[in-house]
């Protein structure tokens, strides 16, 4: 446990993949119209295997330029996610990838809450922390958050589409810092990316926990829950 003069004022949330979710039910619709017998739990359990394969073969190389944002990079991980489930038809991966980039824009198949994450802001507010989104986004992410009710749990949200600088910039988080007045030992991320959420918090002075709903990061340096209640249980313990 962290000493008391570091005790925890303010929790920052990531949003895709940590309050909220792929809308797996409707990229497995889209698979199975395609011919692939798929559920969503499928994708799920694949997604959670993609997003290590791209943070360990992409975002681990990440240089100048470079951004979770880009067409290439949504492509990317979307393929793991395709090769994950034994997908292996190049025509089937163009298909399936040209829908996800027609899809519901701006949001895309970013629409879904996690299931915890209303009663995880809850319980941080309860606490008398201040709650707050860091995201890399395109501009959207407030909107999808108060749309999906959970607007009204936070504090504020840094959208990297609105400040100009994205994750794992340790300056998207300087900024968070500041708006929340508070300092960078005061405060902690979750996320589900080690190179973005983890090195991009810990770059700017926060302590960070990454999410690891299917059990597929290995041994990191970093706490690591299995799903927001068990990352917010965590941090509780460090007021």
């Amino acid at each position: 446990m962290p000493p008391a003069d570091l005790a925890i004022r303010a929790v920052f949330f990531d949003a895709g993949n940590t309050l909220l979710r792929m809308n797996y039910a409707v990229i497995a619709a889209e698979l199975v119209r395609q011919g692939l017998p798929v559920t969503p739990e499928t994708v799920q359990r694949a997604e959670w295997r993609a997003r290590v394969r791209l943070d360990d073969e992409v975002l681990s190389r990440w240089g100048p330029g470079d951004s979770t944002e880009n067409r290439s990079t949504a492509d990317r991980y979307l393929g793991y996610l395709l090769d994950g489930l034994g997908v292996t038809d190049q025509a089937i991966v163009d298909k399936i990838v040209a829908w996800r980039r027609a899809y519901n824009p701006p949001v895309g198949v970013w629409n879904t809450v996690d299931p915890h994450a209303a009663q995880a802001l809850d319980d941080v507010r309860r606490a008398g922390l201040r709650a707050a989104v860091i995201s890399n986004s395109n501009g959207s992410v407030r909107s999808i958050l108060e749309s999906l009710g959970l607007g009204g749990h936070l504090d504020f949200v840094v959208d990297s589409g609105e400040e100009g600088v994205e994750k794992p910039d340790p300056r998207i988080f300087e900024r968070a810092l500041a708006r929340a007045r508070v300092a960078p030992s005061e405060a902690v991320y979750i996320g589900d990316l080690y190179s973005i959420d983890v090195r991009g918090a810990r770059a700017a002075g926060l302590r960070a926990v990454l999410l690891d709903p299917g059990g597929h990061w290995g041994a990191r340096d970093c706490p690591i829950a299995p799903d927001l209640a068990g990352a917010i249980r965590l941090v509780l313990t460090w007021r």
